[in-house]
């Protein structure tokens, strides 16, 4: 992204973060989002240019926890719902579903562009126990921000820190007494 822009290291950086919130809100489209950073940095970029700017976006997030995915695979074949609740903008959204087809095993996903608010926002987490039609206490929210778990308890539900490190998340499962979805999901029936 720094070369398609043709910016150093820390303007880019600045003029990344300083928008996203609102594209993550989806008070900015994703064209509208990098087109801001463009004009921030001086630099013109044209429809092909975004369009790469985008893909490279997508690429820079998508660096998946296999071990995270496939426990939540396993999750989903013992039948128990799950979902994703992520603060991300509408051409994310878009190339993280095409780049991943297992995105459609989740029962419901909640984009918070399509809702335009975002976590810790109270009322979020509302709308995703409502899509995944399981009451609030019944929920185990998992995220990477204490204070998106925060919330997400706040709201009623159960919520764990992910620490980016599954055997750590395994140990964090057991000592909040959840090991037995760890168990129910490494049942090879």
């Amino acid at each position: 992204m720094l070369e398609l822009l043709g910016a150093n290291d820390t303007a880019f950086h600045d003029a990344y973060w300083k928008y996203r919130d609102d594209y993550d809100k989806g008070t900015l489209s994703g064209t509208e989002y990098w087109q801001q950073i463009a004009r921030d940095l001086s630099i013109s970029v044209d429809e092909t240019s975004i369009k790469s700017l985008k893909e490279h976006d997508v690429e820079l997030w998508t660096d998946m926890n296999e071990p995270m995915v496939e426990w939540v695979h396993r999750l989903q074949k013992t039948g128990l719902r799950t979902g994703v609740l992520s603060n991300i903008g509408d051409a994310m959204a878009e190339g993280i579903c095409a780049k991943f087809i297992w995105i459609g095993g989740f029962t419901h996903c909640v984009w918070s562009h399509a809702l335009k608010m975002r976590k810790p926002e109270p009322e979020i987490y509302v709308e995703a126990a409502k899509g995944l039609g399981v009451p609030a206490g019944e929920i185990l929210f998992i995220d990477d921000r204490p204070e998106n778990v925060e919330a997400a308890e706040k709201a009623g539900m159960r919520g764990i820190v992910y620490a980016k490190h599954f055997p750590t998340f395994e140990q964090d499962m057991k000592a909040a007494g959840y090991g037995q979805l760890l168990g129910v999901a490494n049942r090879q029936d």
